[in-house]
């Protein structure tokens, strides 16, 4: 699977049901030695010129459950 194949779709929580933002608006967390993603890290907050840093959640990448060709599902119950 490319980056390119998971971009531009919808991330929903199946815990809460939440939206919690859009795969472009996010970033990778990539072992470096190995290539494989470690996790997900989604914005939570936006701050006046865009997402601030600090106000992220980080989704380990075995919480992901289902990519579908409109949305990635996740089961996510930490606290953000």
């Amino acid at each position: 699977m490319n980056l390119s194949d998971i971009a531009g779709k919808e991330i929903i929580n199946l815990v809460n049901g939440e939206r919690l933002g859009v795969v472009g608006e996010c970033d990778l967390v990539i072992d470096e030695e190995t290539g494989e993603i470690m996790a997900l890290t989604i914005p939570t907050e936006r701050g006046f010129f865009g997402f601030r840093k600090e106000n992220y959640l980080e989704v380990p990448w075995k919480n992901i459950k289902k990519i579908g060709n409109d949305m990635i599902i996740i089961e996510y119950d930490g606290r953000y």
